[in-house]
């Protein structure tokens, strides 16, 4: 694993190093250029091949990753503060991202694959050069480029166009209220319109516009996200992860996994946890 006092960008060459950079605050990159990988984000199983580019935005939401024995990829992780601090001047950065929430896969064509495998390299290659006298703003500027690439094949992919900066701003907003943990309190579209004074309906307009999706599915999505991690935590009871998530009761609790999930609390613990 590659890491110095500056941890904006660090690579790694295996999956027991790879493992360690997979934590709160960073976003992880996977381009695989050879054999295979698999792994498991918001409770699908994804299985990529050579081509496939990963983009997980938290690096908490994979779990239970698998390489083949020909594995070969590119593994790297970003600093949330460090991307921010590079300042983007482009909106479509919240496009990508609720994307990438529902999946983190994009499959390059033969072109794409030789870009963004080149943009990584020159990227790892030139971390080397710590005594540049503007170390990070060269870094900062690679990084730059390559993520308007990835931003170019995934609006080429899916023919969308660019946000305005009010649109950008607000999903922005509702979607940093959503990582900073607001679901855990409140689940009611009302409280985020609220928040961002603006109509429950506008919200979810400018949601299902970004992403196909009302807001209601991306606040039912991290709450879920958040339950099942919590279920597969066996010494929690369900009275405990009920009054940890602000349910008024464990019945209506399990009625709203239920709802979502269309199995009970205990049904996914007795699968998830099944030997």
């Amino acid at each position: 694993m590659e890491q110095t006092d500056f941890d904006g960008i660090v690579f790694a060459d295996t999956l027991q190093d790879f493992n360690t950079l997979r934590y709160a605050g960073h976003i992880v990159h996977i381009l695989c250029c050879g054999g295979n990988m698999g792994f498991t984000f918001q409770d699908t199983r994804y299985n990529i091949a050579v081509g496939d580019y990963v983009i997980l935005p938290n690096g908490e939401l994979g779990s239970e990753f698998s390489i083949s024995d020909d594995f070969q990829g590119i593994l790297m992780s970003l600093s949330e503060t460090f991307v921010a601090s590079i300042a983007i001047r482009n909106n479509y950065g919240i496009i990508g991202h609720l994307s990438l929430l529902q999946n983190p896969v994009m499959k390059l064509s033969p072109h794409d694959f030789r870009i963004c495998e080149a943009a990584l390299r020159v990227l790892r290659m030139r971390m080397t050069e710590k005594g540049h006298s503007f170390y990070e703003e060269l870094l900062g500027s690679l990084l730059t480029a390559h993520i308007l690439d990835l931003y170019d094949i995934h609006a080429r992919s899916r023919n969308i166009s660019q946000l305005s900066e009010h649109t950008a701003s607000q999903l922005r907003k509702f979607i940093e209220l959503l990582y900073n943990g607001e679901y855990i309190r409140n689940r009611e579209l009302d409280f985020y319109a609220s928040r961002l004074c603006i109509t429950p309906h506008y919200l979810s307009e400018l949601c299902r516009k970004v992403s196909g999706r009302p807001a209601t599915y991306w606040i039912d999505r991290f709450t879920i996200q958040e339950i099942t991690r919590l279920l597969r935590q066996k010494e929690l009871s369900l009275t405990a992860i009920s009054e940890r998530m602000n349910f008024s009761s464990v019945s209506y609790f399990s009625r709203y996994v239920q709802k979502r999930l269309k199995i009970s609390p205990s049904e996914y613990r007795n699968c998830y946890t099944r030997d």
